[in-house]
């Protein structure tokens, strides 16, 4: 029986390969033209793979977790008898007379993509004090049939003529890192002083290594007996495990510290109660997520080192002039962080429409790579389940993220007098490297401070 094999097309401009998250049809499956097969996520975000034609899939080449690169066979099609056909190369025509069907395509919107992906990584964490340079570990004798590596460190190891095969791992699940091929290759110091970031002159740091892991990976060994039974093990992949490296790599690299304070948010409500059917009119749902983030924009016009990230390549530290606010929204995939461009220059109207957008198109999975990248100052709100108070992890490279917590009625004391007031709690956590103690106190009571008096947002803003 003939097949068609089906190539991973071209996915994104510099994408060279990308990581199976989910496969959504199986062997023996007939699919139809256009249906959807397969997720497949880059650096860059995670896209829908759709059938080029209709048939009948004989395989599927690759598992969850597993990298193809472009390019790569990733779908083998029965054909029923002849001579076995390979789809063209996405950027070819088919030749003639084959009857090889469309080239391979990838369509849909961007599913998902994490916040900053296009801004740099941290300084690596102290390296373990048995790595080696690249010639003990090669002697080593180490070698994996099928690494685990992200594709921006296969991209590394093809650039440095690594063997990532060879190349013993440091990384969570035993993934290896870029700083395990650096370090591979010998080009890399073993002392703990690893390549520092670099930011551009837009604000954005260029991509550097993953933080090595000190520890090994954590192995849970499978239970025995009837226990067996009641486990279940899901593949940690996709945009879980972005979001659990870009979490670590934050916590690793950023000397957090969080300020927690109270809000009277009373007169907030009263204001946004009395320009709501005026906005309803104009068709924005007008939240007090919109006042917040005017109020935040606000104050680092006062305090502009709130906006700015550590260029560790050159010991500066990049001011931003513009302000990019990250809106941190949960969906169905995980943790998202759609940005609000030039903020600065909106009102509050204009802030609220910008941030129902990202919000709906965050949770249909239709933003594109650019609502996703490139935040200055991150602000994570959890609404009605905000709880007392938390203490966010910052959007690293920035230097603070604001968490907004659950409005609540509680007794405050007004000109001497005990009333009940709606009093909601912020939590502030800022990279102490970077901001000192009171510069992010001064911060947050200047934003509690427009939050408090919304009037002064209007006339300022």
């Amino acid at each position: 029986m003939a097949r068609w094999e089906f190539k991973l097309p071209d996915i994104g401009e510099g994408v060279t390969e990308g990581e199976i998250v989910s496969w959504l049809v199986k062997p023996g499956e007939l699919v139809k033209e256009d249906q959807p097969m397969v997720e497949v996520m880059t650096d860059k975000a995670t896209v829908t793979i759709t059938s080029p034609k209709s048939g009948t899939i004989a395989e599927l080449h690759g598992k969850v977790g597993q990298v193809i690169k472009v390019h790569g066979v990733l779908v083998s099609y029965d054909l029923g008898s002849g001579d076995a056909v390979s789809a063209p190369a996405p950027s070819a025509a088919p030749a003639p007379g084959k009857g090889a069907g469309p080239a391979a395509t990838a369509v849909g919107d961007i599913k998902e993509d994490l916040p900053g992906m296009s801004l740099g990584m941290n300084r690596s964490a102290q390296a373990p004090a048995a790595a080696a340079p690249g010639a003990a570990a090669a002697a080593s004798g180490y070698y994996a049939d099928k690494p685990l590596a992200t594709p921006a460190t296969r991209k590394l190891a093809r650039d440095l003529d690594v063997d990532l095969k060879r190349v013993p791992p440091t990384g969570s699940m035993g993934r290896v890192t870029k700083d395990d091929v650096e370090r591979f290759k010998g080009s890399k110091p073993t002392n703990g002083h690893a390549a520092p970031t670099s930011v551009a002159s837009s604000g954005a740091a260029a991509p550097a290594a993953a933080p090595v892991q000190t520890r090994a990976p954590v192995v849970i060994a499978p239970a025995s007996g009837e226990a067996s039974a009641l486990e279940e093990r899901i593949p940690f992949v996709g945009v879980r495990r972005k979001i659990a490296e870009k979490m670590a790599t934050s916590k690793q690299t950023a000397a957090h510290f969080t300020f927690v304070e109270e809000c009277d948010v009373t007169e907030l409500k009263k204001v946004r109660e009395r320009l709501k059917p005026r906005a309803d009119k104009l068709g924005v749902k007008l939240t007090p997520l919109a006042f917040i983030a005017k109020a935040v924009v606000a104050a680092i016009a006062k305090h502009p080192t709130l906006n700015s990230a550590l260029d560790e390549s050159t010991n500066e530290l990049v001011v931003r002039k513009y302000i990019n606010l990250g809106i941190a929204t949960s969906t169905d995939a995980g943790l998202m962080v759609p940005v609000l461009k030039d903020a600065h220059s909106k009102s509050i109207l204009e802030l609220a429409r910008d941030i129902e957008r990202l919000g709906l198109g965050a949770k249909e999975g239709k933003l594109k790579p650019q609502d996703l990248s490139g935040s200055t100052f991150t602000i994570t709100s959890l609404g009605a389940q905000g709880g007392l108070f938390a203490t966010p992890i910052i959007n690293f490279p920035e230097v603070a993220i604001l968490g907004v917590h659950q409005m609540k009625q509680k007794p405050v004391v007004r000109d001497g007098q005990i009333v009940i007031g709606e009093v909601m709690l912020l939590s502030l956590s800022f990279d102490h490297r970077i901001i000192d103690g009171h510069i992010g106190a001064a911060f947050a009571y200047e934003v509690i401070g427009y939050l408090q008096e919304p009037d002064r947002l209007l006339l300022e803003g």
